[in-house]
């Protein structure tokens, strides 16, 4: 929890993200993951300053317990001074205990969004899902969190001006905005109208503006000019080249390390059936490999998006 210290900006776990999303689809299944739609509703977790504080936060905890789908895991809140946001304990029985931190009693508006990181933990234990490392296992909750329809709460509770700031999670503010803009693009949802922080709201236009470019990379056939005439030379260079990478080695990887590359680039492979491109699917970030051809229409094996592909 940032809370009055410089927030972080821009897009440096944005690796990470794009591992996690794909490692919900993986671990879920697309039909698992369109499970959670719609995303939870402000009504739902608002918290007015007149509500109980406990009964208030247990309600809240309920309504995202059911939005995740945890029937069964009943949440038990309290409130103590500590360092982070919240902190939740896993235990043998059907109860979570979940504290939280005491700036909340004043900051009543923010319970939902830590909450919904907390009891997203819940949920990735009971998946068994998690990344090696705790920074990289809190982008994963992060990135769940609000790919799974709750997490807006997190990108909301963001408010920044010259004199003070408070953030909550791992994410920077624009990753959050990155995240809940491919769930609006997969769910088709717009999460405009849920913002009350106008923070929150611009770091989630700068968020869409990065989602909306992984759709427009090549081979994509809605890849724009600049980027159709880099892929044009890289082709000519793989044909000419087999195996090697280009010469400004900026725009692909060779077939050695395209498994470690990043999500928006593509690859060119040589086969014994001719040269292939691999490049990762706009939706959730798995690679695929289609012959290069021309005009071919791909389907991605993870999460089955149709892809119009110029190769």
């Amino acid at each position: 929890m940032a809370n009055g210290s410089e927030v972080v900006h821009g897009f440096p776990h944005l690796d990470t993200v794009r591992s996690a999303i794909t490692a919900l689809y993986r671990r879920l299944s697309p039909e698992g993951v369109l499970s959670y739609a719609p995303s939870v509703v402000p009504g739902d977790v608002a918290f007015a300053d007149q509500d109980d504080l406990h009964l208030g936060a247990q309600r809240v905890a309920r309504a995202l317990v059911q939005h995740l789908k945890l029937p069964e895991a009943r949440m038990i809140v309290s409130f103590r001074e500590m360092h982070h946001a919240a902190s939740v304990e896993f235990t043998a029985g059907p109860e979570y205990f979940i504290e939280l931190n005491d700036r909340f009693r004043t900051h009543r508006r923010d319970i939902g969004a830590a909450l919904a990181h907390e009891i997203m933990h819940v949920l990735l234990h009971r998946l068994d899902l998690s990344f090696p490392g705790t920074r990289d296992n809190e982008i994963l909750t992060d990135t769940a969190t609000t790919y799974l329809g709750a997490g807006w709460l997190l990108l909301d509770a963001f408010r920044e001006d010259r004199v003070s700031s408070q953030k909550l999670g791992y994410l920077t503010p624009e990753e959050f905005g990155y995240v809940l803009a491919k769930r609006a693009i997969a769910f088709d949802e717009d999460p405009s109208p849920w913002f009350t922080s106008p923070q929150g709201y611009t770091a989630y236009t700068k968020g869409r503006a990065q989602a909306l470019r992984d759709a427009q990379q090549p081979p994509l056939t809605t890849a724009g000019w600049s980027g159709r005439h880099r892929y044009a030379k890289d082709r000519r260079y793989a044909r000419e080249h087999p195996g090697a990478a280009p010469a400004d080695a900026g725009s692909w990887a060779s077939a050695s390390t395209s498994s470690s590359a990043s999500s928006s680039a593509y690859a060119f492979e040589s086969g014994p059936d001719g040269l292939r491109v691999s490049f990762s699917c706009p939706t959730c970030h798995a690679r695929i490999r289609v012959p290069v051809r021309g005009r071919v229409r791909a389907r991605c094996g993870l999460c089955r998006t149709i892809l119009e592909c110029d190769t």
